[in-house]
């Protein structure tokens, strides 16, 4: 199929659900990078105008109100060519009575009602939903240059912020947990390129502050002892009150929480920017769209939309003030986690680690807080204490990225330091159970490795449980100690 036309008419069927929807967002990105002055349309329920609104690429969205109604609405248009990527009756129905050439994505209905009812596996299975809709593509001639999500695809659809001239006051509020406030570096970096005359101050944790410390972009860190205080509302009335005291500027709140964004609003900050699905946001000024599809790296880095147009930057390098670590160790493991189910077993821990020793022919490193003694204890008796180098609990922050920074590869469970090996530029293997890639938790960096088990319970928790939902942990226990050798070798030998 070939349109002849400089600037065509387009329009895209695809009326739910939200997260289907927001993978239209290549689709899109694609069709205007091949016919830049094209009209790109979308009709969905109306329960998804607001999501479609915040497209950089879409010109209308149809709202999908009755069958007469959207027929009248398609053929008032005159497309060119109408991609129904939705594919039910209901939608073939409407191309059929629209007077425009159609293009249908392959849906795999069959396999896929087969494999959820019966279990029968098909190779038409595997391939992804976008991977699909990239397919329908090709009849017209559009390559597809974007195969993924990426930064841009959703702008915050408020209007840009009226900062003072002159200096500015800027905060980063960021008090979750210690991956978190990796994940958030690329953000901080950001945040100094776009405002190089600004004082910026980061507002986190005592146990996560020497993370920004040791990226040297703060000029200020602030403590929330909220978990220390004896008083969870005075520690919130004294910060409130310390930021206030600071007349900042503007916010920049990554953490999802009601308090967080509670905080800004009460130290009167008066541009508070922070996500749309925060718990808190009614009380943010500017809400950016939070995508799953995005890993949060660039989730964070979204957050300046309101603020900036180029949003891509690099992870920031790590420094600390301790002397160089000299452990003999090439190869480092956190097996630990706060959450129990994100623990690979401790047998397999052992063996791995009595693998990893007779490959890269040095003892093991082992880290992890005060909390993992016990566990990471055991681990060292079954592993073989001549096998492992057990830093578990001795460390500092400086002292742990010190530690891990000689490495020639790092194995973690999905945590804060497989995190810390990442921005360090330290090939990481993360061990994946509960959780998925798709949260946006992987170790960030193309050299970096997931090792996962597929299945239909995963993910089961956003940061992990106490314990299994279905009682079976088969996310890792079916994950074997090959497995994570071979990701690890595979990752030292490529870095």
């Amino acid at each position: 199929m070939e349109i002849n036309k400089p600037d065509p008419k387009i329009l895209v069927i695809r009326m739910s659900s939200l997260g289907d929807i927001i993978l239209t967002a290549p689709v899109f990105r694609n069709l205007k990078a091949r016919w830049p002055g094209s009209r790109l349309d979308i009709i969905v329920k109306p329960q998804f105008l607001g999501a479609v609104s915040k497209s950089a690429f879409i010109d209308k969205a149809i709202p999908f109100t009755g069958f007469a109604g959207a027929v009248r609405a398609i053929n008032a248009e005159d497309y060119d060519v109408i991609i129904d990527l939705h594919a039910t009756l209901r939608s073939r129905l409407l191309c059929l009575a629209a007077k425009a050439p159609v293009l249908r994505y392959r849906k795999a209905s069959l396999a896929r009602r087969l494999f959820v009812d019966f279990r029968v596996p098909s190779p038409a299975l595997e391939k992804h939903t976008l991977d699909r809709y990239m397919e329908t593509l090709a009849p017209l001639g559009v390559p597809a240059l974007h195969s993924g999500p990426e930064l841009g695809d959703w702008n915050p659809g408020d209007t840009k912020p009226a900062l003072k001239q002159g200096p500015l006051r800027v905060c980063l509020l960021q008090t979750a947990f210690l991956g978190d406030c990796v994940l958030t570096l690329p953000l901080l970096k950001k945040m100094k390129e776009v405002f190089p005359e600004a004082s910026v101050s980061v507002v986190t944790r005592p146990e996560t502050r020497e993370v920004f410390a040791a990226s040297g972009l703060a000029g200020e860190i602030i403590e929330d002892r909220k978990k220390t205080a004896p008083s969870g509302l005075a520690e919130f009335s004294r910060l409130a009150a310390e930021l206030r005291a600071r007349s900042f500027d503007a916010v920049i709140i990554p953490h999802r929480s009601l308090r967080s964004a509670l905080l800004a609003w009460r130290a009167g900050i008066p541009v508070r920017v922070g996500f749309s699905s925060s718990a808190g946001s009614f009380f943010l000024t500017h809400k950016v769209p939070f995508s799953w599809l995005l890993h949060d790296v660039e989730r964070n880095l979204a957050l300046l939309s309101p603020l900036a147009e180029n949003l891509k930057t690099a992870f920031p390098g790590l420094r600390s003030a301790a002397a160089p670590a000299v452990n003999g160790a090439a190869v480092g493991v956190n097996t630990g986690s706060a959450w129990p189910t994100k623990r690979w077993p401790a047998e397999k821990w052992a063996r791995l680690i009595r693998g990893l020793a007779a490959e890269f022919k040095t003892p093991v490193l082992m880290v992890g807080g005060p909390g993992e003694k016990d566990w990471n204890a055991e681990i060292e008796r079954l592993a073989g204490p001549e096998h492992c180098l057990n830093l578990t609990g001795r460390t500092s922050m400086p002292e742990l990225m010190d530690a891990i920074r000689p490495l020639k590869v790092f194995v973690s469970n999905d945590s804060g330091p497989m995190h810390i090996a990442a921005a360090m530029g330290v090939p990481a293997v993360g061990i994946f159970g509960p959780t998925t890639r798709e949260l946006g938790f992987f170790p960030y960096g193309a050299g970096n490795r997931v090792v996962e088990t597929r299945l239909d319970c995963r993910p089961c928790a956003l940061h992990g449980s106490k314990k299994c939902p279905r009682g079976h942990f088969l996310c890792m226990r079916l994950l074997t100690v090959d497995q994570v050798l071979r990701a690890a070798r595979d990752a030292a030998e490529k870095n």
